[in-house]
């Protein structure tokens, strides 16, 4: 229901970052009536075979994005949705997303995506891995091997296993794999809260990929000892690379 604050005609739009494409859908506030929606289609779809910048194969079980892609579907499906709902740009009050998970890239402190850097650009490891990325498996395994051994308390909170698709297997095999760009990486980020720091230029983390994803339970992420017992460069990762505000879902992250 809208707030008595609400200005007449206000309307939301809604973005979801699928797999293969991304979808924006007008709202009416006063009634949550749908006005219009709009796909747009990935341009690169799932990195999975070739590396566009250099066309060099990729293993098996890779899957990997491209950052562009998806501000595509801020720049053509979001005014194109608003356009087929007829109403005034003016009269957007809001804008959520949501993305799938876990969907995670390398950047600088700044937002920059690590492929974007001309130097990394042939380097498979400085783009996002989809969610679908598979090929972090044998650290996952690792991952809840070394768990079990120390008695970890959070594993059985994932049913006694951490995926290879989570932050923290794909990390994991970003150091091992790739050292420099792992050394290079200044934030791990979540697709889901990257978009949002590109819209409004602050980056919080979403409560629900950490929770889940990213491994955080009872106020704290896995302790360093942990890691370390994992690879003794991985001991770091979450106060150098990981740990920043957390959000809850639905606040506002910015305007």
């Amino acid at each position: 229901m809208a707030s008595p604050h609400t200005p007449p005609g206000a309307v939301t739009v809604g973005i979801d970052f699928g797999t293969l494409s991304g979808r924006a859908v007008v709202v009416r506030v006063s009634d949550g009536a749908e006005l219009a929606s709009a796909v747009h289609p990935y341009r690169h779809g799932v990195v999975d075979h070739t590396l566009p910048a250099t066309g060099a194969t990729l293993p098996p079980d890779w899957a990997l994005q491209m950052p562009d892609d998806w501000i595509e579907v801020l720049t053509v499906a979001v005014p194109k949705a608003v356009a087929a709902a007829g109403v005034d740009p003016r009269d957007v009050i809001g804008i959520a997303t949501d993305f799938t998970a876990s969907t995670v890239l390398p950047t600088l402190t700044d937002g920059t995506p690590l492929c974007a850097l001309p130097e990394l650009a042939d380097r498979p490891h400085a783009y996002p891995k989809l969610w679908k990325h598979h090929a972090a498996q044998g650290q996952a395994d690792r991952i809840n091997e070394v768990a079990r051994e120390r008695g970890e308390s959070w594993l059985a909170r994932y049913g006694g296993r951490i995926s290879s698709e989570w932050e923290f297997a794909k990390a994991l095999q970003l150091l091992e794999e790739d050292p420099e760009v792992y050394a290079r990486t200044e934030r791990w980020v979540e697709a889901a809260d990257w978009i949002i720091w590109r819209l409004c230029g602050t980056y919080v983390r979403n409560a629900c990929v950490v929770g889940y994803k990213g491994i955080y339970q009872d106020g704290r992420h896995p302790d360093p000892e942990y890691l370390a017992a994992l690879n003794p460069e991985f001991a770091g990762f979450v106060t150098d690379k990981l740990e920043h505000p957390i959000a809850q879902l639905g606040d506002r992250a910015g305007g």
